[in-house]
């Protein structure tokens, strides 16, 4: 059994950190995830939702897309030194064009910008990786697994 108020968790692995994330919605196993990427990073109780990002990131297939929505949020810390406690994924939808299909998520992450003095510092990510990364639906919920670089 899941712990469904918490929506992710960490599983052993060996260099560096395996998340799997769940939720009722594929959306919302995309935000878990998230969360779960900025409590590698910090301790997200300790983050004030004071600052809004939206974000569009379209991608190939859902396992593109999660990539590259970690990868942008990842982009936003490393560049604007910020940390994120929320995540709202409004929604995941495919589209189509006349010579192409993506997926495409929007969405927003809250948070403020890293303090040493307010933020734990935990460990350092340094990518996304697609070692391992799985989306699959079991027993009514979205499950998801992704192994971050550290």
């Amino acid at each position: 059994m899941e712990d469904s108020a918490r929506g992710f968790k960490f599983l052993p692995h060996t260099a560096d950190v395996m998340i799997k994330s769940w939720g009722n919605s594929l959306e919302e196993a995309f935000s878990t995830a998230a969360k779960a990427l900025f409590e590698i990073i910090t301790d997200t109780n300790s983050v004030a939702p004071s600052s809004e990002v939206d974000l569009k990131v379209c991608g190939y297939d859902l396992e593109n897309l999660l990539y590259r929505w970690l990868e942008e949020l990842l982009y936003y810390h490393d560049s604007r030194n910020m940390v994120f406690s929320k995540f709202q994924v409004e929604y995941i939808k495919e589209e189509r064009s006349s010579d192409e299909r993506q997926y495409c998520l929007y969405g927003r992450a809250l948070g403020e910008e890293f303090n040493k003095d307010k933020h734990e510092s935990r460990t350092v990510v340094k990518a996304i990786t697609y070692h391992q990364m799985k989306i699959w639906m079991e027993n009514n919920l979205y499950y998801l697994t992704v192994v971050v670089d550290i």
